[in-house]
């Protein structure tokens, strides 16, 4: 079993994931609103939303998201009731994944050697995205 976890955004899912693509790397995948039949009754200022857009993460796991439409009623309740969670291969690539997409975010706990024994922090992005990093320091 894989998790891809899916995101919503209203109108900027694009920068989003250039923004993501800087830290993970990997090819971008984008498909625009207009790139769909039935989609040219659309206004213009949401032709150019994402569809779907998405970038491997690792291991067959893809991070993935959409924009949504206001014209269709969709409305975007940004909050922290959901965090995307990585289990990183090292302290260094926790490290550079913390560093990389926490730039302009807040940060709600520093990367640090936990109670539990593991390696964690956790930011909400400047896009506002909620992420917890944990790497799993050997026993």
């Amino acid at each position: 079993m894989l998790l891809n976890p899916y995101l919503n955004f209203d109108g900027n899912a694009e920068e989003a994931f250039r923004f993501y693509q800087t830290v993970f790397g990997g090819e971008l995948f984008l498909q625009k609103m207009s790139d769909a039949p039935g989609t040219e009754n659309l206004p213009d200022n949401e032709k150019n939303r994402a569809m779907h857009v998405a970038i491997a993460i690792g291991n067959g796991q893809h991070l993935m998201a959409s924009d949504c439409l206001p014209s269709a009623g969709h409305v975007l309740k940004t909050g922290n009731n959901n965090y995307i969670s990585i289990t990183p291969d090292s302290r260094e690539e926790a490290d550079r994944i913390f560093s990389g997409l926490s730039a302009g975010g807040t940060i709600e706990m520093p990367m640090a050697d936990m109670f539990w024994g593991d390696y964690f922090g956790s930011f909400t992005d400047k896009f506002g995205i909620c992420w917890m990093i944990n790497y799993t320091n050997p026993k």
